[in-house]
């Protein structure tokens, strides 16, 4: 039987202007593990992503990122104390309770990527 395990998926987000979001995904609370001119390696505990010097409109307007925490209000703090919104010109919604067992928050990246920043509430069922 071949061997079919997994290790890790990540995923390639797209930049408009990359040192500014280098920057703002420091703000943010990811560590900058490794960069080249075109290409940066983020990582939050076991959660990481490619930052890539590319961008069309229409894909970074479309790009959704998924950030499960174990404390949602935690994040939500140290985004307010880092006053990311005004520094960087991002939407920034704050925490609410959603129907699927989920208390999450919204974030746009500097070129138009919408993250989810959550922690499950409940047994999804």
């Amino acid at each position: 039987m071949p061997n079919l395990n997994t290790v890790e998926i990540k995923a390639f987000v797209p930049a408009r202007d990359f040192e500014l979001s280098k920057r703002f995904y420091t703000d943010l609370g990811f560590t900058l593990a490794w960069g080249s001119d075109d290409m940066a390696y983020f990582h939050a505990g076991s959660c990481s992503f490619l930052l890539q010097r590319f961008y069309v409109k229409e894909h970074a307007d479309n790009f959704m990122m998924h950030l499960l925490v174990e404390d949602v209000e935690s994040w939500w703090q140290h985004l307010c104390s880092q006053q990311l919104g005004d520094k960087y010109g991002v939407r920034i919604l704050p925490p609410e309770d959603r129907p699927w067992g989920m208390r999450d928050f919204v974030i746009d990246d500097p070129a138009g990527v919408l993250w989810r920043i959550g922690q499950n509430t409940e047994r999804a069922v």
